[in-house]
């Protein structure tokens, strides 16, 4: 019996052997910023049209200052709205002592999702070794009937449209998962 084995070759070109549509994502932004105020937050405003030119809908997108329960709260009213299904914050994620995004997200998060700030990082890396002063995480908050990632980016509009860039395309199938749709 003959076997060929081809390393970093996926069988169906990656699909995995059956029809399924992942579901379009719903967003809320959540942007952290001591200095912004809505008409000034470039960042979630790029995101906010960034996410539209994907065809998905934005739900809400507020600013709030820089104060660790200020961020969970607004985090957490918008992931368990019933029509998010991932919230993105703006800013908070670098190394001031005013940067407290991760811990507000850590705060409201019942469980981690290392794999998607990772792969923001590794993916800013090729561009910027300021990447790695980033401090941003990612969560999954459970409501009552809610499941929605929490996904920090930097505050820079430059820096967020990057971070965008690296995990876009990976957020429908993280929904899927996430409603417990499977792989």
């Amino acid at each position: 019996m003959d076997i060929k084995i081809e390393i970093g070759v996926e069988p169906n070109n990656g699909k995995h052997g059956h029809a399924h549509r992942d579901p379009d994502p719903r967003f809320a932004i959540v942007t952290c910023s001591d200095t912004r105020s809505i008409d000034e937050d470039t960042a979630g405003k790029a995101l906010e049209d960034l996410i539209s030119e994907k065809g998905w809908e934005c739900q809400s997108r507020v600013v709030v200052t820089d104060d660790v329960d200020e961020i969970a709260a607004a985090i957490a009213y918008a992931a368990d709205r019933d029509d998010v299904d991932i919230v993105l914050t703006c800013g908070g994620t670098g190394l001031s002592p005013r940067d407290v995004t991760p811990e507000a997200t850590r705060k409201v998060c019942q469980r981690e999702v290392p794999g998607i700030a990772e792969g923001m990082r590794t993916y800013s890396l090729k561009i910027t070794n300021r990447a790695m002063l980033s401090r941003a995480t990612c969560g999954q908050r459970f409501g009552n009937d809610t499941s929605a990632l929490v996904i920090n980016l930097p505050g820079s509009k430059k820096a967020a449209t990057e971070n965008w860039e690296a995990i876009a395309d990976v957020l429908p199938h993280a929904v899927s998962m996430s409603t417990g749709a499977g792989h």
